[in-house]
């Protein structure tokens, strides 16, 4: 059995272990203010280009996310998201136990456009309902795509007129900025964002994201929200030693490029079998519609989620690949799909 259900699935890069394991006799400070997570944090703000950034580290997608959405929003505001945004469909309500409505949009390919939000404007005029302030998007989205620099400028641009704040969900930025359609770099993100995060759980290490925050007005006290939030990590330099290890050099972004190169192979042979996809994708995840009959037979040798019914006959599945998938394991399953129908 092997798994393309996600790319958490294996544990770090041994690069990063092998920081961990140096480090870890050595006495620091607590609470990310030891000198690694110090000089990550440097190190981040080099690479977006923002120095004046501030630079936070979390365990995981959600806690960033709740702990950044609540601290940035006043109590009647809300956040718009797509329909199929993190924030609306796998946090568990997360943003909504903080006090805080989120507005979802039905979009066709996972991303917000201008007049998507505009709508939303339109439809919430006065204090009888909540005040929309932020937009949330992901970078790749849920489905895989990924925003193109003069889409995320369009937003920018919008949410500065308008007078919202511009947030970007990075759990698998590195997938999004390596893939082959991005004309994007992190300082594009640090010019265009009010905040945004890197992930690192989904790329290489064992743990961790850094959330950037780029707007001054949103700096402010913003450790006590992390610390009121449970998120504050009393051994920080186990995350901060880790985004060291990954960004000193590209090995960030080389990871990412490994999975992207994994998901278009497997998307070819896919498509050279003659099977159609949901959505196409740029980016590690993937999502052919196939035969349930042919679904059923790869469950016996693989892992991967059902994403949705298209009919009676056939679904949509899910296939995701990592910084750690092996390229055999893609081509035999990639093989798989060259014998006939129902045969896989």
């Amino acid at each position: 059995m092997y798994s393309f259900k996600n790319d958490y699935s294996e544990g770090a890069h041994p690069r990063l272990l092998e920081a961990l394991v140096a480090s870890n006799l050595e006495q620091t400070e607590g609470y990310g203010e030891d000198h690694y997570t110090q000089r990550a944090a440097e190190l981040l703000k080099e690479k977006i280009g923002q120095k004046d950034a501030a630079v936070h580290f979390f365990v995981g997608g959600t806690q960033t996310n709740l702990t950044a959405i609540s601290a940035f929003l006043r109590p009647h505001e809300a956040v718009i998201a797509a329909s199929t945004g993190h924030i609306a469909t796998h946090e568990t309500g997360a943003i909504e136990a903080t006090g805080h409505k989120v507005i979802t949009v039905e979009v066709s390919d996972g991303k917000l456009t201008c007049e998507h939000i505009q709508r939303v404007l339109d439809a919430h005029t006065d204090e009888h309902m909540v005040k929309p302030k932020m937009i949330y998007i992901s970078n790749s989205t849920e489905v895989g795509t990924i925003y193109k620099k003069g889409e995320l400028k369009d937003l920018s641009e919008f949410c500065k007129v308008n007078n919202l704040l511009l947030y970007l969900d990075g759990a698998r930025l590195g997938s999004a900025l390596t893939s082959q359609e991005s004309d994007m770099t992190l300082s594009d993100l640090g010019s265009l964002t009010d905040a945004f995060y890197i992930g690192g759980t989904k790329n290489g290490a064992l743990m961790g994201e850094a959330l950037v925050i780029c707007r001054d007005s949103l700096k402010e006290d913003f450790r006590f929200h992390i610390k009121q939030k449970g998120a504050l990590l009393a051994k920080g330099r186990l995350i901060g030693i880790q985004f060291e290890a990954l960004f000193r050099d590209n090995l960030y972004f080389e990871l990412a490029e490994h999975a992207n190169k994994m998901a278009s192979l497997l998307q070819f042979e896919i498509q050279k079998a003659g099977y159609t996809f949901l959505i196409q994708s740029s980016s590690n995840q993937i999502f052919p519609i196939l035969p349930n009959e042919i679904i059923k037979k790869l469950q016996a040798n693989y892992a991967f989620h059902i994403w949705q019914k298209i009919d009676e006959s056939h679904s949509a599945i899910r296939l995701v690949t990592s910084w750690a998938t092996k390229e055999e394991a893609v081509w035999h399953l990639g093989g798989r799909f060259s014998n006939l129908p129902g045969e896989v």
